[in-house]
């Protein structure tokens, strides 16, 4: 077994961090601290802890911008666009989280019995392990991070390889706050050492984020116990722009929503169906906006699109677009709209004459490619929008409200927007069904 691993930036190419995984030692030393110290910190007040979970997100506010600069290294987001992960996102998720845990957390009165009193008490689980991934590593892990400590539990962190700083930072964010050692930690660990540890009887929540693969994972190894596993995975995230949409602001927000992060968001738009009345004007719009677009070094602030994060990944979105074009794709961004190609610095790619035969419009990309196809209704909208194994979100552009929710109440998605997308909000519960997981974060419900 490797003693190390490198972190390769996508930037250009070098190895920009280099780190031991524990060793069996350590993380056996780490799960004895975090269930010793998991003992006193149930019995802290609530008011205490989240005081000190106040005190790290000020530690993640002063510290954004050095943290955003290591970021936009290790990923590839353009650093016109990291400290935003930190400033906004996180940092409302976060509050909110803390606001509601008293009243979520209190017990709950079930109704007078004589002779009774009756209610329900929320127990922490014990040791929550977080298993994050590298694509927004700030914004996924404060979903589980923050409500897990508010709960009374500990938690141990286990990041992405690309982005093991963020694990680091976090670390110090929590000792900044003077958070009792234990209660939080991290660990640098390989696949198998991921699968010892969530075998081991001191582990008793895991929170995962990453493909459908890694997933299947996850739950081979809880399979083997009698805990709870919560998986977000993949997404194919569609979206649908009626005939009376504000056509300006949708194509605004979607050519956003594809290709925010060179595209690698959990829900990104990578599929769009637009009534035919509307289409060619949408498609225009969209493409216009798309050539708008500047590739390059994303440690330069104009830059607007930076390099996805592996050549790999890069590879294989051209493999699926070529996949596309065989079967009679056609792509609307040519070379010399961006000619800067060399991997994995990928152009932006908008494609119409795409149909269901192809996994550009059925397979996960998480790249910033996009098809677009006309539909003749609703009714064509919600079949095509379904026909897919992805649920996580989804996204319906009209003036029409009471519509709408009718077309939203019959697609089979975690969560659907109205003129919205790529936008997490932490009072409404973040879930996914299908192929897109199992779990449920932010909001009351997350603290279920």
């Amino acid at each position: 077994m490797k003693s190390s691993f490198q972190t390769i930036s996508p930037v250009d190419g070098s190895v920009y961090v280099e780190r031991p995984y524990a060793t069996k030692k350590e993380i056996q030393n780490s799960l004895a601290k975090a269930t010793e110290a998991q003992r006193l910190w149930k019995q802290t007040s609530l008011e205490e802890r989240a005081a000190f979970c106040r005190r790290a997100i000020e530690y993640f506010q002063a510290n954004a911008t050095a943290m955003a600069e290591e970021l936009t290294w290790q990923m590839g987001r353009p650093i016109r666009y990291t400290p935003l992960e930190i400033t906004k996102g996180f940092k409302e998720r976060a509050l909110y989280m803390i606001e509601i845990a008293e009243s979520t957390l209190a017990d709950k009165p079930v109704g007078e019995l004589h002779g009774f009193r009756r209610f329900i008490r929320r127990e922490p689980l014990g040791v929550v392990a977080v298993m994050a991934p590298w694509n927004y590593p700030y914004l996924t892990t404060v979903n589980a991070i923050i409500p897990a400590l508010m709960a009374g539990n500990t938690v141990m962190l286990k990041h992405a390889e690309q982005t093991p700083l963020c694990a680091e930072r976090y670390a110090e964010a929590f000792r900044s706050s003077g958070l009792p050692e234990g209660v939080f930690q991290y660990l640098h660990l390989t696949h198998d050492q991921v699968a010892e540890l969530i075998r081991d009887s001191r582990i008793d929540y895991v929170a995962f984020t990453g493909s459908v693969t890694g997933g299947k994972s996850i739950q081979n190894s809880v399979n083997q116990r009698f805990i709870t596993a919560g998986l977000e995975l993949g997404g194919k995230d569609p979206a649908y722009v009626r005939i009376d949409a504000d056509l300006q602001p949708t194509i605004e927000n979607l050519v956003d929503g594809a290709f925010f992060n060179s595209g690698q968001s959990c829900c990104g738009v990578e599929r769009i169906y637009v009534q035919e009345a509307v289409f060619n004007d949408f498609v225009e719009g969209f493409t216009t906006l798309t050539r708008a677009y500047i590739l390059g070094d994303p440690t330069q602030k104009e830059t607007t699109l930076g390099p996805m994060v592996r050549v790999a990944a890069a590879a294989k979105a051209q493999q699926q677009m070529a996949d596309a074009i065989s079967k009679g794709a056609k792509p609307l961004i040519v070379a010399k709209d961006f000619p800067k190609t060399d991997l994995p610095y990928l152009p932006p790619q908008v494609f119409i004459h795409v149909d269901h035969n192809m996994d550009l419009m059925k397979e996960e990309s998480f790249a910033p490619i996009v098809g677009i196809m006309p539909v003749k209704d609703d009714d064509e909208a919600i079949l095509l929008m379904n026909d897919s194994r992805y649920g996580l979100a989804a996204s319906i552009w009209t003036q029409d409200v009471d519509q709408a929710i009718t077309i939203g109440d019959q697609i089979e998605t975690g969560t659907w927007y109205m003129n919205r997308c790529d936008y997490l909000d932490p009072a409404l519960a973040w879930t996914g069904v299908t192929d897109s997981g199992k779990v449920c974060t932010l909001s009351a419900r997350g603290y279920d």
